[in-house]
Order: C-alpha cells, then structure tokens, then sequence
C-alpha cells in the first residue's frame, strides 16, 4: 500500500469537525482525537475525569478495532487535559486500561474545543498491511 487511506468507522463517534476518524499510512494507523462521546447518542457525556478517561480510551479502542487493530497495537498517545491537576486520577484509568503495556506518551494541559470536556486521546498505531 503506498496511498494514504481516510477510513470510517461506524461503531465509533462520528468526527465533530472537518477530519478523518482514522488515517493509514502504510503500516501504521493514525487515530485523530477521541473525547467522551456515547457512540450511540454521538452526545458527549460529561463526568468526573476518571469516567471520562475510560470512555475516550473506549473510543480509541473503537475506532482501532474498526481498523482491524486493538490497544496493543498502539506505539504512541496524545493525551490532552483541560486541567493539569487531572492527571494523576486519568493516570490510574489509563494505566489500568492498557494493562502494563502502556505504548509511549506525551500528555499536556490544552484548551480543548468543547467546553466541559476534560480529556482527548490520539494515537498511533502499528498494523503491518497484509
């Protein structure tokens, strides 16, 4: 495969703006930001950090299983919080949901665009094509 691929997924929230859900490129799958959205309603659901967490990594799950790939799959997230103090609470989610396995990371404090979001994921994914 030497073109790039804009893919969609279904069974995952459908993208608020102008942007792919997933990108592949060769061997490796870009995934653009995942919030907390109900995939079935497409509605945010606003929580505490902790449940807000789960349910972007939920998405990001989604969208890779979409792809044929799963968490451990991933290389590298981009986690973006709207506090900073929220880390050490999204820490304790996103480590129990990758298992001891955690790919690479870079997280920072940002404005994210919706208001009331707490957290957005990214990530890149490893997936050879067959």
């Amino acid at each position: 495969m030497s073109e790039v691929e804009r893919i969609s997924i279904e069974d995952a929230p459908s993208p608020k703006g102008a942007y792919s859900q997933v990108v592949r490129a060769g061997d490796f799958l870009y995934a653009s930001g995942q919030g907390p959205i109900d995939p079935a309603t497409q509605e945010f659901v606003f929580s505490d950090i902790r449940g807000e967490t789960r349910l972007t990594l939920e998405n990001v799950e989604r969208v890779l299983k979409g792809c044929g790939a799963s968490k451990r799959n991933i290389v590298k997230c981009g986690v973006f919080l709207a506090k900073a103090e929220d880390f050490s609470a999204m820490n304790e989610v996103y480590a129990a949901f990758f298992e001891g396995t955690a790919p690479a990371r870079t997280t920072v404090q940002a404005t994210l665009v919706e208001p009331g979001m707490k957290v957005e994921i990214d990530c890149v994914a490893y997936l050879p094509v067959k």
